[in-house]
């Protein structure tokens, strides 16, 4: 069975279920699993013979030249929001730094998930490497799955508009609108920068009508970052909670 967060963690460890409690942005691993793809799975191959599909194909190809990449990021949903560093080292390291929250810290080297919590000194932990069998990761699975599950058009027309009202900066804007109701988004919208063709903003409107959003900047590719950075090492005291994720049954 596929790995799946569902907002509802392992009331069988007191404290990690108090730790969860207390976190104030529940959609916070609803943002992982989107960004994780977004790193590591992001490749899309529209079979679509439409204008936004080969846009969309160029953005593919664009990335698929990339072996690492890093960029500031800036998170919001609803009335929370979140900042800091995020690297990524293909085809599939992840980090990111948070400066808000302060010194929180995401790491996937691969193998393993890790989720550092420093208000309450806690580590979450869950191998998924195994278990995830390459499902989001380079592969044709992962590289099909936004193309597969959601129908590509533009939002205004194929050229530049400012990506918001009163913005100087022009984006390309592409709407993706989902195929069938399983999805969890109803629609994601990316504002792709139209020299560089990497993606500036995406944001996406969930079953329940949350608009989460994603903001990339000061963008830097093919840097030769070192897999060093991939290692987490917890502060000393911190306290380990494994496989805080579940199957669903």
């Amino acid at each position: 069975m596929p790995w799946k967060l569902t907002g509802q963690y392992d009331l069988r460890c007191n404290a990690v279920s108090d730790i969860l409690k207390h976190m104030k942005n529940r959609w916070f691993f609803g943002f992982f699993l989107c960004i994780f793809v977004f790193f590591t799975g992001f490749s899309l191959n529209s079979q679509e013979i439409v204008t936004a599909g080969r846009y969309l194909e160029l953005v593919s190809e664009r990335y698929s030249s990339i072996r690492d990449y890093e960029a500031r990021i800036a998170i919001q949903s609803g009335a929370s929001q979140m900042y800091g560093n995020v690297s990524h080292l293909g085809p599939n390291f992840l980090r990111i730094d948070f400066t808000s929250p302060a010194e929180q810290v995401i790491v996937y080297n691969g193998e393993s998930l890790m989720v550092y919590l420093p208000g309450d000194r806690a580590i979450l932990n869950q191998n998924i490497g195994s278990q995830n069998q390459g499902a989001g990761l380079a592969t044709a699975r992962g590289l099909t799955l936004l193309s597969r599950n959601y129908i590509a058009a533009y939002v205004v027309g194929p050229e530049p508009v400012p990506l918001e009202e009163g913005s100087t900066e022009r984006v390309v804007k592409l709407r993706l609108a989902r195929r069938s109701a399983s999805e969890g988004f109803r629609e994601i919208i990316l504002d792709v920068n139209p020299d560089t063709r990497l993606i500036r903003r995406v944001t996406g409107r969930s079953v329940n009508e949350t608009t989460v959003r994603f903001d990339f900047s000061n963008i830097r590719v093919n840097q030769g970052i070192p897999e060093q950075r991939f290692v987490f090492d917890p502060p000393p005291a911190s306290s380990m909670f494994n496989d805080f994720l579940f199957k669903d049954e």
